[in-house]
């Protein structure tokens, strides 16, 4: 992901099934939903890219001792959210696990209905 750094977050955030970006928070941030649900928050003017990701509170602990770029959640939920610093310290294919995880755990909290249609391409 840090090739090309936060274009490469924000697409693949965007690739997810059901993903909306939206910017609730204003112009600086690019907010990632699913079934109305935040998974992701991209601050579109921190250089290098930050991403918020929820995160199991005991992987956030983890995260948070294995990469100092891994910060509790920055104006969120610090023992369900963590704000990671896409400088190249975390390696891409865990930051891109991050987001899988943080989509996974919003995805699992939603009625059984609407992840059928995620799963199933009839989402929004």
């Amino acid at each position: 992901m840090t090739a090309r750094g936060r274009d490469d977050l924000l697409a693949y955030c965007r690739d997810k099934a059901g993903s909306v970006q939206c910017e609730p928070f204003g112009p600086g941030a690019a907010v990632f939903k699913v079934a109305d649900k935040m998974f992701a928050l991209v601050s579109l003017d921190d250089d290098p890219a930050t991403i918020s990701l929820k995160c199991d509170p005991d992987d956030a602990l983890e995260l948070r001792a294995a990469y100092p770029a891994v910060q509790p959640g920055y104006h969120l939920n610090k023992r369900h959210w963590n704000t990671v610093t896409v400088d190249g310290t975390v390696p891409d294919d865990e930051v891109a696990e991050m987001i899988d995880h943080s989509y996974a755990l919003v995805v699992a909290g939603l009625p059984r209905r609407r992840r059928e249609e995620l799963e199933f391409g009839a989402g929004s």
